[in-house]
């Protein structure tokens, strides 16, 4: 009884525990599960975030109409000949041929006020233009006169916060263009940094006419104006059609009814001179209609009586009397009529352009883009003004119709062209794959060119594994198939510790210490490729011959007591010889050697430092893979192999490398990845310059070592800042196809080796 009672207690013990036991099975199964599928949403998710952050990069630029003003609700604009507006896009003002300027207000469109330009009453308005930032105004007279007339918006707060403008007019100088009295065709202004004014009218007997002010400040003091007044040489068979100044006072591009465009110096302004002229019209009938300068001051826009919307900036020509040379850079989409006018944005290189037929296009100059166009209902555009921001535009159509238009325009710099191909910058020679994020002044032009990030990527794991694949590999194969068992227990456990490494330690060692040794030492190291081999190769004759003679020998396993000594021997032979291998071969000094006969500088943070470091860090990885795949190879292959007759090498190459060869592949690919995304290393080992350049000596721009160094400096939701995400994005993508690539070729190698 007592006996089957016992029996009962064991086997309820019995059912008990294989409760237990299948409780915690699918305990450990759903844990490990949902750990898994964690981790792939934890996956997904950051690559959601990342493309969310990228995708505004592609979104199309927009307009939409906020306000119209008709003629019937102010009737003093029906006679408006040029607009503008202020910064905060509440107040647009208009100059009309009464003699008047008339502020209006944008939400309400009711007249705020009207003030009459003193000094006019007997004179007719022929011409008008505005400087960049809309607040100076020159108006061309009938009888040869200009008046410069600053818009001023002095702006203030009431008692409750809420901001108050009061628009003014200051009716600056009066100036004699003309003596003749011919009436002022066109006319341009252009303010400088130290408000100098520099006028450039077009008479109607065409003839070019200048008026510039120069502030001089004294010692004590004092400032003196020096008034320049000069006539522009031309020459008389050509008929001017069009004009442009710089906002530096510098520069002057005049077109031609024959689509000729001459170029100026005003640099000097009592003395300008003439530089070139050039054909820049696609076909004999091309007038050039319309000219600007955008923002920056080195593109020149050109619109011609055909539709064609060009840009010209000038390069370095040693042919050139000047030394430069215009060239046609970009070419934008075409107009359905001729050009009628230009209006640039103060705060990017965007531009709109406008047509005789009522199109109107914003374009941008880098990407060669026409962002979008608005949507004026065939009205065509009289003059046009571009808020300061370049979030806003007033457009003046010829039947006096004011409306204001909301300008989304927040990444557009940003296409595939400017993103993966080349393009012609301002200031470069030819096109180029640039990345340059930002710059000293305000008018740079931003280079987002994701090539040199890319080719940088590629060749910093190109040198590192060219580093890590030998060593780590034969070093597995070394130890798995070679060494005696104690010294696999001992360099195993070493290398993995590696591992461990801190990548900020190891690129800190490579910047600071390695980069400098290897800098003074280089021509010793480049030796250690050739005297190595050999003085291993003798040293192991010559243990030979030892052994023979002596009969001492060591145990299989222990020939690496042998090669340690070789091999420092062989280092410090190398870098005694270095110094005479300089002076002899190399004219005494390598740099200057490299530079002579192959144009190559020698960076002290190259990429051969990058290599030996990232190297050095993804070692570790790629002989503990390889070690484990070789050391899993089954004994009876290795057997059978040696029984067969074949030596260690032959057993090791012609059997173990094979039937390990997946592990091997997943080994070299996961350092392979493991090197794309390193980020620290590069960062402190090389010279983070974006080049494109394969050559060893110099330095690169990874991708990650890219969005470590910007993103600091990248503001919040701004164009650089979604270009790194985008950059992530490519990382990422990368380092999915190389890793699906790897998982792919290894289940084949897999799957052919396998019945081995």
């Amino acid at each position: 009884m007592n006996k089957e009672k016992s029996n009962s207690n064991r086997i309820d013990k019995e059912k008990a525990a294989h409760k237990r036991a299948v409780l915690f099975d699918k305990l450990a199964r759903i844990t490990i599960n949902s750990g898994g599928v964690a981790i792939i949403l934890a996956i997904l998710g950051i690559l959601i975030f990342i493309l969310i952050e990228a995708y505004p990069l592609f979104i199309s630029s927009k307009s939409s109409l906020i306000n119209e003003i008709p003629i019937d609700e102010n009737q003093k604009n029906e006679s408006a000949i040029l607009t503008g507006i202020d910064d905060y896009r509440e107040i647009i003002y208009v100059i009309t041929d009464s003699l008047t300027v008339d502020f209006i207000s944008v939400e309400s469109r009711q007249l705020i006020n009207s003030k009459k330009i003193i000094g006019l009453e007997n004179d007719s308005i022929t011409a008008a233009a505005r400087n960049l930032k809309n607040d100076w105004v020159a108006i061309g007279l009938s009888n040869g006169k200009a008046v410069i007339v600053q818009i001023e918006f002095n702006v203030s707060f009431d008692e409750n916060n809420n901001r108050v403008i009061i628009p003014e007019v200051d009716v600056e100088k009066f100036i004699l263009i003309d003596s003749s009295q011919k009436a002022i065709d066109k006319i341009q202004i252009a303010v400088d940094d130290q408000n100098q004014p520099l006028l450039i009218a077009l008479t109607s007997d065409n003839r070019l006419i200048g008026y510039a002010e120069e502030y001089i400040t004294s010692l004590i003091g004092e400032v003196d104006t020096i008034e320049h007044y000069f006539e522009l040489p031309f020459e008389k068979t050509e008929r001017i059609s069009a004009i442009a100044l710089d906002n530096q006072n510098e520069k002057l591009a005049v077109g031609t009814t024959a689509g000729k465009l001459f170029y100026y110096s005003l640099k000097d302004k009592s003395n300008p001179k003439f530089l070139e002229a050039i054909k820049v019209g696609k076909t004999d009938f091309a007038t050039i209609t319309a000219l600007g300068y955008i923002f920056g001051d080195q593109s020149l826009i050109v619109g011609d009586s055909e539709g064609n919307l060009t840009s010209w900036i000038l390069t370095l020509d040693e042919s050139s009397a000047t030394g430069r040379k215009l060239n046609k850079v970009h070419e934008f989409p075409q107009h359905n009529g001729a050009v009628n006018g230009l209006v640039f944005s103060a705060r990017n290189k965007s531009f709109i352009s406008y047509d005789v037929n009522g199109g109107v296009h914003l374009n941008y100059l880098t990407s060669e883009n026409k962002l979008f166009e608005f949507e004026t209902k065939q009205n065509v555009a009289k003059d046009i003004a571009f808020a300061v921001k370049g979030d806003g535009a007033v457009i003046l159509y010829n039947n006096g119709t004011l409306a204001f238009y909301d300008i989304d325009n927040p990444h557009p710099e940003i296409s595939f062209k400017t993103l993966f191909g080349k393009v012609w910058y301002e200031g470069y020679k030819k096109p180029e794959y640039v990345w340059q994020s930002t710059g000293g002044t305000d008018d740079f032009e931003s280079k987002f060119s994701l090539i040199p990030l890319i080719f940088g990527t590629l060749k910093g794991t190109l040198y590192a594994m060219i580093f890590a694949i030998p060593l780590a590999l034969l070093g597995a194969l070394y130890t798995s198939a070679f060494s005696h068992p104690k010294f696999k227990n001992l360099i195993k456990p070493v290398v993995e510790i590696m591992a461990a490494l801190p990548s900020v330690v190891i690129g800190f060692l490579a910047g600071l210490w390695l980069a400098p040794i290897l800098e003074k030492y280089f021509p010793g190291v480049m030796l250690m490729f050739f005297i190595l081999p050999v003085v291993i190769i003798v040293g192991i004759y010559l243990w030979r011959s030892f052994h023979k003679t002596t009969g001492i020998h060591l145990k299989v396993g222990y020939e690496i007591l042998i090669i340690i000594p070789l091999i420092l021997i062989g280092i410090q032979t190398s870098l005694w010889l270095g110094p005479w291998f300089e002076t002899t071969f190399l004219n005494g000094d390598y740099r200057l050697w490299f530079s002579d006969y192959f144009n190559q500088n020698y960076d002290q943070r190259n990429s051969i430092i990058v290599g030996f470091a990232m190297g050095f860090a993804v070692i570790p990885i790629i002989f503990t893979i390889c070690e484990d795949s070789l050391s899993s190879v089954p004994d009876h292959l290795k057997s059978a192999s040696l029984a067969l007759g074949a030596n260690r090498w032959q057993t090791a190459f012609r059997v173990i490398l094979p039937t390990a060869s997946p592990g091997i592949f997943s080994a070299i690919m996961i350092g392979f990845g493991r090197a794309i995304g390193e980020t620290m290393i590069v960062l402190m080992a090389t010279g983070n310059t974006p080049i494109l350049d394969i050559s060893p000596f110099n330095g690169m721009r990874t991708l990650s070592a890219n969005i470590a160094v910007e993103i600091p400096e990248a503001p919040y939701h701004g164009t650089l800042y979604r270009v790194l995400f985008l950059s992530a994005a490519l990382l990422f993508a990368l380092t999915f196809i190389v890793n699906t690539a790897a998982e792919i070729v290894r289940q084949r190698l897999r799957k052919k080796y396998m019945h081995i």
